[in-house]
Protein backbone atom coordinates (compact mmCIF):
# COMPACT_ATOMS: atom_id res chain seq x y z
CA UNK A 1 0.00 0.00 0.00
CA UNK A 2 1.76 3.73 -1.26
CA UNK A 3 1.85 6.75 0.99
CA UNK A 4 -1.82 7.96 2.38
CA UNK A 5 -2.58 11.08 0.89
CA UNK A 6 -2.35 14.39 2.36
CA UNK A 7 -4.43 17.07 4.02
CA UNK A 8 -3.95 20.65 4.53
CA UNK A 9 -6.46 22.71 6.60
CA UNK A 10 -6.31 26.25 6.85
CA UNK A 11 -8.60 28.46 8.92
CA UNK A 12 -11.00 30.80 6.79
CA UNK A 13 -10.07 34.83 8.26
CA UNK A 14 -8.66 33.15 11.22
CA UNK A 15 -8.49 35.71 13.83
CA UNK A 16 -11.83 37.31 12.69
CA UNK A 17 -13.24 33.74 12.98
CA UNK A 18 -12.02 34.05 16.18
CA UNK A 19 -13.76 37.21 17.61
CA UNK A 20 -16.89 36.14 15.72
CA UNK A 21 -16.46 32.83 17.84
CA UNK A 22 -17.21 35.25 21.11
CA UNK A 23 -18.47 38.45 19.77
CA UNK A 24 -21.41 37.01 17.60
CA UNK A 25 -22.69 40.74 16.56
CA UNK A 26 -19.19 40.64 14.16
CA UNK A 27 -20.80 38.47 11.57
CA UNK A 28 -21.62 39.36 8.52
CA UNK A 29 -19.63 42.56 9.47
CA UNK A 30 -16.53 44.22 7.87
CA UNK A 31 -14.25 43.52 11.09
CA UNK A 32 -10.46 44.38 11.05
CA UNK A 33 -7.65 43.04 13.80
CA UNK A 34 -4.99 45.41 14.74
CA UNK A 35 -1.54 44.35 15.41
CA UNK A 36 1.82 46.72 16.15
CA UNK A 37 -0.01 48.06 19.50
CA UNK A 38 -3.18 49.17 17.30
CA UNK A 39 -1.11 51.16 14.54
CA UNK A 40 -2.16 48.38 11.67
CA UNK A 41 -4.10 45.76 10.24
CA UNK A 42 -3.02 41.99 10.40
CA UNK A 43 -6.03 40.58 9.40
CA UNK A 44 -9.18 41.49 7.90
CA UNK A 45 -13.19 40.04 7.02
CA UNK A 46 -13.90 39.22 3.43
CA UNK A 47 -16.15 42.20 3.93
CA UNK A 48 -13.43 44.59 4.32
CA UNK A 49 -11.23 43.01 1.95
CA UNK A 50 -14.08 44.10 -0.40
CA UNK A 51 -13.51 47.45 0.55
CA UNK A 52 -10.18 47.71 -0.46
CA UNK A 53 -8.50 46.82 2.90
CA UNK A 54 -5.54 45.11 2.28
CA UNK A 55 -3.24 43.02 5.47
CA UNK A 56 -0.81 45.72 6.50
CA UNK A 57 -2.20 49.05 6.22
CA UNK A 58 -2.11 51.20 8.34
CA UNK A 59 -5.30 51.52 10.66
CA UNK A 60 -5.66 55.68 9.18
CA UNK A 61 -5.96 54.16 6.17
CA UNK A 62 -7.90 51.42 6.89
CA UNK A 63 -10.67 53.79 8.45
CA UNK A 64 -10.20 56.36 5.02
CA UNK A 65 -11.27 53.23 2.73
CA UNK A 66 -13.86 51.59 5.08
CA UNK A 67 -15.37 53.75 7.43
CA UNK A 68 -17.79 51.80 8.42
CA UNK A 69 -15.23 48.73 9.43
CA UNK A 70 -15.42 47.15 13.15
CA UNK A 71 -11.79 47.32 14.48
CA UNK A 72 -10.42 44.98 17.35
CA UNK A 73 -7.10 44.48 18.92
CA UNK A 74 -5.57 40.89 18.49
CA UNK A 75 -6.19 38.59 20.93
CA UNK A 76 -2.94 35.50 21.20
CA UNK A 77 -4.16 34.32 24.31
CA UNK A 78 -7.63 33.62 22.86
CA UNK A 79 -6.66 32.34 19.31
CA UNK A 80 -4.80 30.00 20.51
CA UNK A 81 -7.05 28.26 22.83
CA UNK A 82 -9.57 27.95 19.32
CA UNK A 83 -6.00 26.81 17.95
CA UNK A 84 -5.60 23.63 19.68
CA UNK A 85 -8.98 22.89 20.30
CA UNK A 86 -8.93 22.40 16.28
CA UNK A 87 -5.67 20.56 16.72
CA UNK A 88 -7.46 18.18 18.85
CA UNK A 89 -10.49 17.34 16.19
CA UNK A 90 -8.30 17.22 13.12
CA UNK A 91 -6.20 14.94 15.38
CA UNK A 92 -9.77 12.35 15.70
CA UNK A 93 -9.37 11.98 12.32
CA UNK A 94 -5.60 11.07 12.02
CA UNK A 95 -3.42 9.48 13.59
CA UNK A 96 -0.16 11.77 12.27
CA UNK A 97 -0.65 15.66 12.12
CA UNK A 98 1.91 18.55 12.17
CA UNK A 99 0.79 21.60 14.08
CA UNK A 100 2.28 23.87 10.94
CA UNK A 101 1.32 27.74 12.16
CA UNK A 102 -1.71 29.44 14.66
CA UNK A 103 -4.25 28.20 11.98
CA UNK A 104 -3.17 25.81 9.35
CA UNK A 105 -2.34 22.07 10.25
CA UNK A 106 -1.57 19.16 7.73
CA UNK A 107 -2.11 15.62 8.24
CA UNK A 108 -2.65 12.12 7.12
CA UNK A 109 -6.16 11.78 5.59
CA UNK A 110 -7.17 8.46 6.63
CA UNK A 111 -10.90 8.08 5.96
CA UNK A 112 -12.36 5.16 7.09
CA UNK A 113 -13.69 1.90 5.51
CA UNK A 114 -16.69 3.30 3.14
CA UNK A 115 -15.72 7.48 3.18
CA UNK A 116 -14.01 8.77 0.00
CA UNK A 117 -11.26 11.19 0.37
CA UNK A 118 -14.24 14.10 -1.05
CA UNK A 119 -16.20 13.12 1.86
CA UNK A 120 -13.48 13.16 4.38
CA UNK A 121 -12.67 16.61 3.74
CA UNK A 122 -16.21 18.01 4.53
CA UNK A 123 -16.66 15.69 7.27
CA UNK A 124 -13.49 17.35 8.75
CA UNK A 125 -14.33 20.69 8.08
CA UNK A 126 -18.22 20.68 9.61
CA UNK A 127 -17.05 18.77 12.38
CA UNK A 128 -14.67 22.07 13.23
CA UNK A 129 -17.36 24.18 12.44
CA UNK A 130 -20.12 22.35 14.59
CA UNK A 131 -18.17 22.40 17.59
CA UNK A 132 -16.10 25.14 17.47
CA UNK A 133 -17.85 27.77 15.34
CA UNK A 134 -14.11 28.52 12.97
CA UNK A 135 -15.06 28.06 9.02
CA UNK A 136 -12.19 26.44 7.45
CA UNK A 137 -11.44 25.00 4.28
CA UNK A 138 -9.75 21.14 3.67
CA UNK A 139 -7.30 20.22 0.73
CA UNK A 140 -6.43 16.55 0.14
CA UNK A 141 -3.64 15.71 -2.15
CA UNK A 142 -0.74 13.53 -2.85
CA UNK A 143 1.79 15.42 -1.54
CA UNK A 144 1.53 18.55 1.02
CA UNK A 145 2.34 21.15 -1.78
CA UNK A 146 -0.56 19.85 -3.78
CA UNK A 147 -2.91 19.43 -0.78
CA UNK A 148 -1.48 23.52 0.32
CA UNK A 149 -2.62 24.44 -3.61
CA UNK A 150 -6.03 22.66 -3.63
CA UNK A 151 -6.92 24.20 -0.22
CA UNK A 152 -6.03 27.65 -1.00
CA UNK A 153 -8.17 27.80 -4.56
CA UNK A 154 -11.12 26.36 -2.18
CA UNK A 155 -11.59 29.01 0.13
CA UNK A 156 -13.88 29.78 1.63
CA UNK A 157 -15.31 27.12 3.24
CA UNK A 158 -13.91 24.42 1.07
CA UNK A 159 -13.43 21.00 0.69
CA UNK A 160 -11.58 19.37 -2.20
CA UNK A 161 -9.97 16.24 -2.85
CA UNK A 162 -7.73 16.29 -5.84
CA UNK A 163 -6.27 12.97 -6.45
CA UNK A 164 -5.91 11.88 -10.15
CA UNK A 165 -3.12 13.16 -12.36
CA UNK A 166 -5.21 14.89 -14.89
CA UNK A 167 -7.09 17.00 -12.51
CA UNK A 168 -3.45 18.31 -10.60
CA UNK A 169 -2.73 19.30 -14.35
CA UNK A 170 -5.35 21.39 -14.77
CA UNK A 171 -5.32 23.21 -11.50
CA UNK A 172 -1.29 23.68 -12.38
CA UNK A 173 -1.87 24.90 -15.46
CA UNK A 174 -4.59 27.53 -14.14
CA UNK A 175 -2.28 28.79 -10.85
CA UNK A 176 0.55 31.46 -11.47
CA UNK A 177 3.96 30.03 -9.54
CA UNK A 178 4.06 32.65 -7.13
CA UNK A 179 1.16 30.78 -5.48
CA UNK A 180 3.59 28.08 -4.57
CA UNK A 181 4.68 28.66 -1.05
CA UNK A 182 7.95 30.09 -0.63
CA UNK A 183 8.24 31.36 -4.87
CA UNK A 184 8.44 34.86 -4.88
CA UNK A 185 10.47 37.59 -5.17
CA UNK A 186 13.87 36.77 -6.40
CA UNK A 187 12.81 33.30 -6.69
CA UNK A 188 9.91 34.65 -9.30
CA UNK A 189 12.66 36.41 -11.25
CA UNK A 190 14.69 33.91 -11.38
CA UNK A 191 12.06 31.30 -12.61
CA UNK A 192 10.68 34.03 -15.46
CA UNK A 193 13.45 33.65 -18.11
CA UNK A 194 12.86 30.37 -18.52
CA UNK A 195 9.53 31.14 -19.25
CA UNK A 196 8.33 29.22 -15.66
CA UNK A 197 4.98 31.32 -15.06
CA UNK A 198 2.42 28.67 -13.41
CA UNK A 199 2.82 26.17 -11.10
CA UNK A 200 2.55 23.66 -14.44
CA UNK A 201 5.57 25.25 -15.64
CA UNK A 202 7.58 24.07 -12.88
CA UNK A 203 6.37 21.11 -12.79
CA UNK A 204 7.20 20.34 -16.59
CA UNK A 205 10.85 21.47 -16.49
CA UNK A 206 13.90 20.00 -16.32
CA UNK A 207 14.44 18.86 -12.19
CA UNK A 208 18.38 19.85 -12.69
CA UNK A 209 17.50 23.48 -13.97
CA UNK A 210 15.26 24.15 -11.01
CA UNK A 211 17.73 22.57 -8.58
CA UNK A 212 20.56 25.10 -10.14
CA UNK A 213 17.86 28.20 -9.91
CA UNK A 214 16.23 27.40 -6.26
CA UNK A 215 18.72 25.11 -4.88
CA UNK A 216 17.30 21.80 -2.77
CA UNK A 217 14.35 23.64 -1.68
CA UNK A 218 13.46 23.84 -5.22
CA UNK A 219 13.84 21.14 -6.29
CA UNK A 220 11.56 19.39 -3.06
CA UNK A 221 8.55 21.41 -4.81
CA UNK A 222 9.64 19.94 -8.09
CA UNK A 223 8.86 16.44 -6.91
CA UNK A 224 6.32 17.23 -4.64
CA UNK A 225 4.49 19.17 -7.63
CA UNK A 226 4.74 16.07 -9.76
CA UNK A 227 3.10 13.87 -7.31
CA UNK A 228 6.48 12.28 -5.07
CA UNK A 229 5.71 13.04 -1.79
CA UNK A 230 9.41 14.18 -0.42
CA UNK A 231 8.40 16.99 2.31
CA UNK A 232 7.05 14.66 5.49
CA UNK A 233 4.48 15.36 8.19
CA UNK A 234 6.26 16.51 11.35
CA UNK A 235 3.86 15.12 14.15
CA UNK A 236 6.24 17.15 16.41
CA UNK A 237 8.82 20.20 16.38
CA UNK A 238 12.15 19.82 15.69
CA UNK A 239 14.56 20.74 18.23
CA UNK A 240 14.94 25.04 17.83
CA UNK A 241 18.77 25.76 16.45
CA UNK A 242 17.87 29.56 17.39
CA UNK A 243 15.05 31.87 19.50
CA UNK A 244 14.29 34.93 19.03
CA UNK A 245 11.99 37.49 20.27
CA UNK A 246 10.64 41.49 19.15
CA UNK A 247 8.79 42.85 16.49
CA UNK A 248 7.82 46.56 15.75
CA UNK A 249 7.88 49.08 18.62
CA UNK A 250 4.22 50.76 17.16
CA UNK A 251 5.59 54.24 17.29
CA UNK A 252 8.97 54.76 15.94
CA UNK A 253 10.84 56.78 19.06
CA UNK A 254 14.73 58.23 18.76
CA UNK A 255 14.71 58.62 22.72
CA UNK A 256 17.59 56.36 23.72
CA UNK A 257 15.68 55.54 26.90
CA UNK A 258 12.20 54.38 25.14
CA UNK A 259 15.17 52.34 22.77
CA UNK A 260 16.74 50.78 25.38
CA UNK A 261 13.76 50.10 27.29
CA UNK A 262 12.26 47.70 24.64
CA UNK A 263 15.64 46.08 24.94
CA UNK A 264 15.14 45.16 28.21
CA UNK A 265 11.56 43.74 26.88
CA UNK A 266 12.48 41.53 24.43
CA UNK A 267 15.46 40.10 26.40
CA UNK A 268 13.19 39.49 29.01
CA UNK A 269 11.09 37.50 26.54
CA UNK A 270 14.05 35.39 24.99
CA UNK A 271 14.85 34.20 28.59
CA UNK A 272 11.40 33.27 29.10
CA UNK A 273 12.00 31.49 26.13
CA UNK A 274 15.44 29.89 26.66
CA UNK A 275 14.05 28.58 30.22
CA UNK A 276 10.83 27.09 28.68
CA UNK A 277 13.04 24.82 26.47
CA UNK A 278 15.83 24.21 28.58
CA UNK A 279 18.68 25.76 26.86
CA UNK A 280 21.13 28.37 27.08
CA UNK A 281 22.67 30.51 24.30
CA UNK A 282 26.51 31.30 23.86
CA UNK A 283 25.96 33.83 20.88
CA UNK A 284 23.35 36.76 20.65
CA UNK A 285 22.81 38.87 18.06
CA UNK A 286 20.43 42.58 18.11
CA UNK A 287 18.84 44.17 14.93
CA UNK A 288 17.20 47.25 14.87
CA UNK A 289 15.57 48.83 12.21
CA UNK A 290 14.60 52.35 11.33
CA UNK A 291 11.67 54.69 9.99
CA UNK A 292 13.77 55.80 7.01
CA UNK A 293 14.63 52.03 6.05
CA UNK A 294 18.37 51.96 7.75
CA UNK A 295 19.11 48.90 9.88
CA UNK A 296 21.74 48.31 12.57
CA UNK A 297 23.00 45.16 14.11
CA UNK A 298 25.70 44.08 16.49
CA UNK A 299 26.64 40.60 17.73
CA UNK A 300 28.36 39.07 20.54
CA UNK A 301 30.01 35.87 21.90
CA UNK A 302 29.34 34.65 25.65
CA UNK A 303 31.89 33.94 27.64
CA UNK A 304 29.68 30.55 28.60
CA UNK A 305 26.41 29.30 27.72
CA UNK A 306 23.86 31.12 29.86
CA UNK A 307 20.30 32.31 30.17
CA UNK A 308 21.05 34.97 32.69
CA UNK A 309 19.75 38.26 32.77
CA UNK A 310 22.92 40.15 33.84
CA UNK A 311 24.97 38.35 31.56
CA UNK A 312 22.79 38.52 28.86
CA UNK A 313 22.59 42.56 29.52
CA UNK A 314 26.62 42.97 29.72
CA UNK A 315 27.18 41.59 25.97
CA UNK A 316 23.56 42.88 24.51
CA UNK A 317 24.65 46.88 25.78
CA UNK A 318 27.71 46.86 23.20
CA UNK A 319 25.58 45.51 20.67
CA UNK A 320 22.75 48.57 21.38
CA UNK A 321 25.20 50.93 21.14
CA UNK A 322 26.66 48.90 17.52
CA UNK A 323 22.94 48.93 16.69
CA UNK A 324 21.95 52.15 17.44
CA UNK A 325 21.83 55.27 14.63
CA UNK A 326 21.54 58.49 16.81
CA UNK A 327 18.60 61.24 16.15
CA UNK A 328 17.12 58.66 13.49
CA UNK A 329 13.54 57.07 14.91
CA UNK A 330 13.97 53.59 15.59
CA UNK A 331 10.38 51.19 14.69
CA UNK A 332 11.50 47.77 15.37
CA UNK A 333 13.95 45.06 17.21
CA UNK A 334 14.90 41.72 17.26
CA UNK A 335 17.04 39.30 19.35
CA UNK A 336 18.14 36.52 18.56
CA UNK A 337 19.57 33.38 20.59
CA UNK A 338 21.83 30.49 19.04
CA UNK A 339 24.02 28.45 19.64
CA UNK A 340 22.00 26.60 22.00
CA UNK A 341 22.84 23.99 24.04
CA UNK A 342 20.56 22.15 26.59
CA UNK A 343 20.72 23.24 29.97
CA UNK A 344 22.34 20.69 32.92
CA UNK A 345 22.18 20.75 36.50
CA UNK A 346 25.59 22.23 37.05
CA UNK A 347 26.22 25.16 34.64
CA UNK A 348 29.17 26.91 34.42
CA UNK A 349 27.51 30.11 35.57
CA UNK A 350 27.14 28.70 38.93
CA UNK A 351 30.87 28.99 39.53
CA UNK A 352 30.97 32.50 37.84
CA UNK A 353 30.73 35.54 40.07
CA UNK A 354 27.15 36.58 40.89
CA UNK A 355 25.70 32.97 39.83
CA UNK A 356 23.91 32.02 42.81
CA UNK A 357 22.57 35.20 43.60
CA UNK A 358 21.31 36.15 40.13
CA UNK A 359 19.90 32.66 39.62
CA UNK A 360 17.78 32.69 42.68
CA UNK A 361 16.26 36.47 41.65
CA UNK A 362 15.65 34.78 37.81
CA UNK A 363 13.79 32.21 40.09
CA UNK A 364 11.86 34.50 42.48
CA UNK A 365 11.14 36.59 39.48
CA UNK A 366 9.60 33.38 37.65
CA UNK A 367 7.31 32.25 40.22
CA UNK A 368 5.60 35.79 41.37
CA UNK A 369 4.89 36.18 37.76
CA UNK A 370 3.42 32.59 37.03
CA UNK A 371 1.48 33.15 40.44
CA UNK A 372 0.36 36.91 39.53
CA UNK A 373 0.14 37.46 36.05
CA UNK A 374 3.13 37.43 33.79
CA UNK A 375 5.41 41.00 33.54
CA UNK A 376 4.08 41.74 37.01
CA UNK A 377 7.69 41.64 38.17
CA UNK A 378 10.29 42.91 35.70
CA UNK A 379 13.10 45.40 35.49
CA UNK A 380 12.52 49.02 35.78
CA UNK A 381 14.23 49.73 32.51
CA UNK A 382 11.03 49.21 30.66
CA UNK A 383 9.12 51.99 32.63
CA UNK A 384 9.20 53.70 29.50
CA UNK A 385 7.04 50.96 27.91
CA UNK A 386 3.74 51.53 30.78
CA UNK A 387 1.94 52.30 27.79
CA UNK A 388 2.92 48.52 26.47
CA UNK A 389 2.56 47.22 29.56
CA UNK A 390 -0.82 47.99 30.27
CA UNK A 391 -2.44 47.14 27.47
CA UNK A 392 -3.47 42.91 27.97
CA UNK A 393 -3.38 42.36 23.96
CA UNK A 394 0.64 43.02 24.14
CA UNK A 395 0.91 40.33 26.89
CA UNK A 396 0.63 37.21 24.07
CA UNK A 397 2.09 37.31 20.88
CA UNK A 398 1.87 34.69 18.17
CA UNK A 399 6.01 33.50 18.72
CA UNK A 400 4.15 32.58 22.31
CA UNK A 401 2.25 29.64 20.82
CA UNK A 402 4.45 26.74 21.15
CA UNK A 403 4.42 23.61 19.20
CA UNK A 404 4.23 25.31 15.68
CA UNK A 405 6.32 24.39 12.72
CA UNK A 406 6.70 27.99 11.57
CA UNK A 407 5.73 31.63 12.74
Amino acid sequence: MGQAPVAHLDADCFYVSAERVRYEHLNGLPVGVLGNQGACVIAKSYEMKAAGVSTGVPIWEAMAKCPDGLYVKRDFRWYEVLSRLMLDVVREFSPKVEYYSIDEFFFEATPPPGMDYQRYAEVVRNRIMEQIRIPVTVGIARTRTLAKLISDTAKPFGAKAVLDRQAETELLARLPVVEITGISGRRERRLQPWGIRTCLDLAQADRRLIRDLLTATGEALWWELNGDPVVPIHPARPLHKALSRGGSFGEATDDPMVIYAWLIRNMERLIEELHYHQVLTKHVSLWVGYRDGQAGEGRASLEYPSDRFDVLLDVLRPCLRRAWIKRVPANRMHLIADRLTPRVSAQLGLFESGGRRADTIAHLKHEVNKKIGRFALRSAATLPLAKIYNDASNDWDICDVKGKMCF
